[in-house]
């Protein structure tokens, strides 16, 4: 199983709109079962296959809490769509494993639906609200080239960005 390294702002490919899945074949399953083990390896909530310099249209998700004694419960979509989102709004904080360290509240529609291709190429749909609403929203953004620092004012956003790069140069000392 390939061994993915999940790519930091500001990586090209992270701005870029990832191209739909033709089928869920074996290979997206390993990409999916791969970004899985970078995702929990992070530790993250969520991965997208742009965060992975990767541009098919496929996120993972797992909002189980292991350190609480909960089983992995991991959610795989190919071409999610969303297909409703409600009136009402949300607002919670977000971090990214392509930005790290970094957190800031996003405003997003509270409930979505979401339609999609499951790890078995099965058509499939979601109904997420609070946390899972936020992370499949955010992940979905991944693949359409957002990031969640693009919902805000654009001194916050360079902020963050400074912020990224010292630890970067701090990292590489």
């Amino acid at each position: 199983m390939k061994n993915y390294e999940i790519i930091t702002v500001p990586h090209p490919a992270l701005k870029q709109k990832a191209q739909d899945v033709q089928t869920v074949d074996d290979a997206i399953r390993a990409q999916m079962d791969g970004m899985l083990r970078a995702m929990y390896d992070a530790p993250g909530i969520g991965l997208a296959a742009n965060q992975v310099n990767l541009l098919n249209r496929v996120l993972v998700m797992d909002l189980s809490k292991p350190d609480k004694g909960e089983e992995p419960n991991p959610i795989c979509m190919a071409n999610p769509q969303v297909i409703y989102e409600s009136e009402d709004i949300s607002v919670m904080e977000e971090g990214c494993l392509s930005i790290p360290q970094q957190y800031a509240e996003v405003e997003r529609p509270a409930i979505v639906r979401v339609r999609y291709l499951d790890y078995h190429g099965k058509e499939a749909e979601l109904e997420a609200e609070g946390l899972l609403s936020h992370c499949v929203q955010h992940e979905i953004d991944h693949l359409n080239g957002v990031l969640f620092i693009d919902y805000l004012s654009s001194l916050k956003r360079n902020m963050i960005l400074k912020k990224v790069e010292k630890l970067k140069k701090h990292e590489a000392l």
